[in-house]
């Protein structure tokens, strides 16, 4: 789908882990076929053939010893230097796909940058003192983390000047974007490819469904903890550092299946009894493709879940982040019959790929003629 005459290129933060992040972009290279990506990290095996066949140019950082660049996440200190060395002299426009870095790359002069911003970094703005925590940091720790964390929200800042134009995947992201970056954007929801075919439906089955990266800020543990307690089926999908710690918490009832095609996943969300998602998501990649499927959503009611679920309707929204909340949802979900429940009536026109494509192509047909401050 290429657009112009003009040079493209597409940046993204990382390629080494597959989530939402990376169907969107997925999508976005649709925009012109020709145009390479470039990441701070990339990870072939990780992304299972994702992008064979595009050209991947990577930072100084894919140079290190494979067992450095597997903790990644020991590199942050090095990021904003390694995204500012990407060189993209060459190009007229260009798409970074950014969850944090990406919208920082420097570009020429009349070179046309457009920000798709996936989120503001929780880490430097709204969860800067539950990252450290994460990381479990002692008195020491937590006095350099804040000293960093302080010159890294700096950094942040200014990056998101850099971009001619900032798009928001929802309107709570588009608020945060406002309010820490003092930046108006555009919403573009993210589209949502998975796809259901012409298959007939199958038979709903009693299970919950859970499709996730395994990080500590998903929650996932609430979702396993609330599951331990009604001893109703629970199966997870995905993979990531906290896994082996849920798997330990995780009665019999919960089940693992790590990351699986998206055939599979498919079928997954079909059959589920509902699709749960127990944190607060900037857009909410898993509750689009749960709503496009016809499978009803449990979701904490914060952030693009609000934008997404029609309460009572295509699914439940629950109050505050705890097993205890959750359950309760769960149950009056259940008292509620699935048959109360209805496909969305918009499920074949929201979050699609064209609609996504059309929009997109249209800001980056705007080129400088009229950016949004």
């Amino acid at each position: 789908m290429k657009q112009s005459s003009h040079r493209t290129a597409f940046v993204h933060d990382f390629l080494v882990s597959y989530g939402g992040a990376e169907r969107v972009l997925e999508s976005l290279i649709k925009l012109d076929a020709e145009a390479p990506i470039y990441t701070i990290l990339y990870d072939e095996e990780a992304m299972k053939g994702r992008f064979e066949g595009r050209e991947i140019r990577t930072s100084f950082l894919q140079k290190l010893p494979k067992s450095i660049r597997k903790r990644y996440r020991w590199l942050l200190p090095l990021y904003s230097v390694a995204v500012e060395s990407l060189d993209l002299r060459e190009f007229d426009i260009v798409i970074s796909s950014s969850g944090a870095w990406s919208k920082g790359i420097v570009t020429r002069l009349r070179t046309f940058h457009i920000a798709y911003l996936h989120s503001p970094m929780r880490l430097l703005w709204d969860a800067n003192e539950r990252y450290l925590d994460m990381i479990r940091a002692g008195m020491f720790g937590r006095f350099v983390g804040r000293i960093y964390l302080s010159y890294l929200r700096v950094w942040d800042r200014e990056a998101a000047d850099r971009p001619d134009l900032l798009v928001s995947n929802s309107e709570y992201t588009r608020e945060r974007v406002a309010k820490y970056y003092r930046r108006d954007s555009v919403v573009v929801y993210p589209p949502v490819t998975l796809s259901e075919g012409s298959a007939p439906r199958p038979a709903r089955e009693d299970f919950f469904l859970v499709v996730s990266r395994l990080t500590a800020s998903k929650g996932i543990d609430i979702a396993v903890e609330a599951f331990n307690k009604l001893r109703l089926p629970l199966r997870i999908v995905g993979d990531g550092r906290e896994r082996a710690r849920l798997t330990a918490s995780a009665g019999d009832s919960v089940t693992f299946l790590g990351s699986v095609g998206d055939a599979e996943l498919v079928s997954l969300y079909r059959r589920a009894r509902a699709v749960v998602v127990p944190s607060e998501e900037d857009f909410g990649m898993t509750a689009a493709e749960a709503v496009r499927l016809g499978t009803p959503i449990i979701a904490l009611g914060r952030g693009g879940a609000v934008e997404i679920i029609r309460e009572g309707l295509t699914g439940e929204l629950f109050g505050a982040p705890t097993p205890e909340v959750l359950a309760e949802a769960v149950h009056r979900f259940l008292d509620g019959g699935s048959a109360s429940y209805v496909i969305d009536p918009d499920a074949d026109t929201r979050f699609t790929e064209e609609h996504f494509l059309s929009v997109m192509s249209d800001l980056v047909n705007r080129k400088n003629d009229d950016p949004i401050q």
